[in-house]
């Protein structure tokens, strides 16, 4: 269990957790088991404040531990302590974790919402999509081609106003104009307020 000590496990001083993890970096087993064993409750105490879950706490001081193992020789004595270093990547970890949870209810609650919600009619929805297709396209050719260009760029093809002056070897602000005249005029073939 993460949150022990190993037994013999004995409390040292910052100075030998330094030495341990420049060993650690330097591929010593024996020193990884050392530093393991003196740093892995201070570890688990910080990711349980965070979590405020034992178990997870658990996995997340396991998963900091095989990180320092791997990362090990990244450490640099020179810009802090060993123990400060972990227990950085301690507190990194687990925010991640809490983040990580919080996204996965957060999508969820959504398909949770998605599939409580009524479903179409397929049918009456596809002809009011093709009306209004139909009517769009029709709106869309009554625009002039340097105004149609940009629209059809930006609607149809989902390039950014930077993507289209580039393709249409155009400023910026010509085409952001464009765009906006042509919306405009749009707006009033559809028969939408302006």
């Amino acid at each position: 269990m993460a949150k022990r000590q190993a037994p013999g496990a004995r409390h040292i001083g910052t100075s030998e957790t330094d030495r341990l993890l420049v060993s650690v970096a330097a591929g010593s087993q024996d020193a990884f088991t050392r530093l393991y064993d003196a740093t892995v409750g201070p570890i688990y105490g910080i990711a349980c404040r965070v979590l405020q879950d034992p178990a997870r706490a658990e996995e997340v001081a396991q998963e900091v531990m095989l990180e320092v193992w791997q990362s090990a020789p990244r450490y640099r004595p020179e810009s802090g302590h060993a123990m400060t270093w972990m227990m950085t990547i301690a507190h990194h970890r687990a925010v991640d974790s809490v983040r990580t949870a919080r996204r996965s209810a957060e999508r969820e609650r959504a398909v949770s919402q998605h599939e409580s919600t009524p479903a179409f009619d397929d049918v009456v929805e596809t002809v009011e999509m093709l009306g209004e297709y139909e009517q769009v396209r029709s709106c869309l050719k009554e625009l002039t081609a340097d105004l149609q260009q940009p629209v059809l760029l930006a609607y149809y093809r989902g390039l950014t106003h930077t993507e289209i002056a580039s393709a249409l070897s155009l400023p910026l602000g010509t085409v952001k104009s464009r765009l906006r005249r042509a919306l405009t005029r749009l707006r009033h073939c559809l028969g939408a307020p302006s």
